[in-house]
């Protein structure tokens, strides 16, 4: 680990909202985040999960505060926002990591138009009610960042998971787009893109998936939460400040883009 970071200087005073932060890569970008020295709002669906984590994190000594959020509700979306920025007393960073699945393992013709209208309205839409809410406070910080959390599965077209896929897509373009506008306001916008990562989410995904990725990785290894957490800290520093709507692959070099 860099030193900026076991000093807790990397990101020291920084305020930052993380989503779909109970579990999984949401809480290790939490953990990494308040070890580097940022005050961190913790947001999820899964209350009492949410809650367990945040006490364990403030047991440690870290900055973090639990705030509820459905993201498939616009008010909630507000609300949790508006609890953060009050919370923290302002708002630099904003990870846009929350998303679901729910396609997985089905041809594009067996996926009916629900479960399609969700993974679009948690993913994408979410997305965009999250990062609007935020930017007031964004542009008051005067060193605004978002990052988006994307996916390699668009970069290499990953099959039988079309509707996550075409979110993911959707989220690096927002990334470009968002990057433009609010390159006046000195907020950077960028997407990172992990690979398969051995987390609670992929559970569901079939042993040769993973060998897929393993073998066809550069590195050849799993993937791990922690091997995604130094892009996310790096996109929110001032390392990055002049990096802007980019998507960085972080695989191993499964896909290099």
């Amino acid at each position: 680990m860099p030193e900026a970071i076991k000093n807790n200087t990397l990101l020291a005073g920084r305020k930052v909202l993380v989503t779909g932060a109970a579990r999984g890569l949401g809480l290790a970008f939490v953990k990494s985040l308040a070890e580097a020295g940022a005050s961190v709002a913790m947001a999820d669906i899964l209350a009492e999960r949410l809650q367990q984590e945040a006490d364990a994190l403030r047991a440690a000594g870290l900055k973090v505060v639990p705030v509820t959020l459905d993201l498939s509700d616009p008010a909630s979306v507000q609300a949790c926002a508006d609890a953060a920025v009050k919370a923290l007393g302002g708002l630099d960073g904003l990870v846009n990591n929350a998303a679901v699945t729910d396609s997985g393992g089905r041809d594009a013709s067996a996926i009916d138009i629900a479960t399609w209208d969700r993974v679009m309205n948690v993913n994408v839409r979410g997305t965009w009610l999250m990062t609007a809410a935020c930017l007031p406070a964004l542009r008051a910080s005067g060193r605004g960042a978002v990052v988006n959390l994307a996916s390699d599965t668009p970069l290499w077209g990953a099959p039988n998971l079309l509707a996550y896929v075409a979110s993911k897509s959707a989220i690096i373009g927002m990334t470009r787009s968002l990057a433009r506008e609010l390159g006046k306001d000195q907020i950077t916008v960028n997407a990172v893109a992990p690979g398969l990562t051995l987390v609670e989410a992929t559970e569901y995904v079939p042993q040769h998936r993973h060998d897929l990725y393993r073998e066809q990785r550069a590195i050849s290894r799993e993937q791990l939460p922690d091997d995604v957490c130094g892009a996310v800290l790096f996109a929110l520093s001032d390392l990055a400040r002049f990096v802007t709507g980019q998507t960085l692959a972080v695989n191993g070099g499964f896909v290099m883009h």
